[in-house]
């Protein structure tokens, strides 16, 4: 398989691109940062305060490179495509494998969930020792890993998808250090609305990270609408909620666990309404965000491409990657599962 290369993710606030013969220059408080050639690059990406000469966005246009708008904490804004039609023929070969035949993708990205999960348990248990009901929901995940392989239609991958989440959760609460838990007691899976403050926490990140996941196929080209694994729902990125998948566990989950086990979220953070719903605070909301934007800066040794990257830019390296084996040039879907 290829691997994806000559995209570049424009982080630095305050940073100038433009165009200097057949290059493009990145300057830094007027200070050249780099020079590149443009046939090098397939795509640029500019987060927040990031300004783009008139002259380079039309040398892209012409070259055929690939120009996306985000805000500083991701949301897609817009992309630029010049006379290029691959973002509607990409986009026509996505329809066309989600009414196909979508199972090689929906299994890799499952066997990632699946796989990640396990290390949460797995983690736990180098951290605070032997947990019988842990392990024994380690053993049963294992197994539905290895079943997931033979599976060769949607509903037996959703099947074991929902086995796996059954045994997860089933344990979860043990996952909250014991003096904390009577607080942040977590029984079940609540979604709308959440009914305790685990499933607050949780429910809140997974939307933050949904939107993150839905801007970064957008800004590919892909349609997060037309998902290969969640079924088509009116006003639903069904695309987003499965890629979302893979970084549920290891990204949010992870977190939401270090909130609570080093008390940088309380139980005084959250109000309770009539109707049994939690929420957070204003403020605790605030303190929420602050340690997920720190945990983006965090980087980690990409699996696949085997470099460095930045944790918040994973959704954008992950879109990169499916829309290039859609496009066929990857002969299979590498999701994200780290090492």
């Amino acid at each position: 398989m290829k691997k994806l290369k000559n995209s570049l993710y424009i982080t630095r606030q305050g940073a100038y691109l433009h165009k200097e013969r057949e290059t493009l220059v990145i300057e830094v408080e007027q200070e050249k940062a780099m020079q590149v050639p443009i046939h090098a690059i397939q795509a640029i990406y500019c987060f927040g305060n990031v300004m783009v000469s008139p002259f380079l966005i039309g040398f892209c246009g012409e070259n055929g490179v690939h120009l996306a708008f985000f805000t500083q904490y991701g949301r897609f804004l817009g992309r630029m495509q010049g006379q290029q039609t691959g973002n509607v023929l990409l986009r026509k070969v996505q329809y066309k494998v989600a009414e196909g035949s979508p199972e090689s993708i929906a299994r890799n990205i499952i066997a990632a969930k699946i796989s990640n999960s396990r290390s949460v348990l797995y983690r736990h248990l180098r951290n605070h020792g032997d947990n019988e009901p842990v392990q024994q929901a380690i053993t049963q995940i294992s197994s539905a890993l290895n079943r997931l392989k033979s599976a060769n239609n949607l509903d037996s991958i959703r099947g074991i998808e929902g086995e796996v989440a059954s045994f997860y959760f089933g344990v979860f609460n043990g996952l909250i250090l014991p003096k904390i838990e009577p607080e942040f007691a977590f029984r079940k899976r609540s979604r709308r609305p959440p009914l305790d403050r685990t499933n607050a926490l949780l429910s809140f990140l997974y939307s933050i990270i949904g939107n993150d996941i839905s801007a970064a196929l957008q800004g590919v080209g892909l349609d997060p609408q037309v998902g290969f694994l969640h079924q088509d729902r009116p006003g639903r990125d069904s695309l987003a909620q499965d890629i979302l998948e893979e970084f549920r566990a290891w990204y949010v989950d992870r977190l939401v666990l270090s909130l609570i086990n080093r008390k940088q979220i309380k139980a005084n953070d959250f109000v309770i309404e009539a109707s049994g719903a939690v929420k957070l605070k204003d403020d605790a909301r605030k303190s929420v965000l602050v340690a997920l934007q720190n945990r983006k800066q965090e980087t980690v040794i990409h699996p696949y491409l085997n470099e460095e990257v930045p944790i918040g830019l994973l959704p954008h390296v992950q879109a990169m990657l499916l829309s290039r084996h859609i496009r066929g040039d990857l002969a299979e879907y590498p999701p994200f599962v780290p090492r």
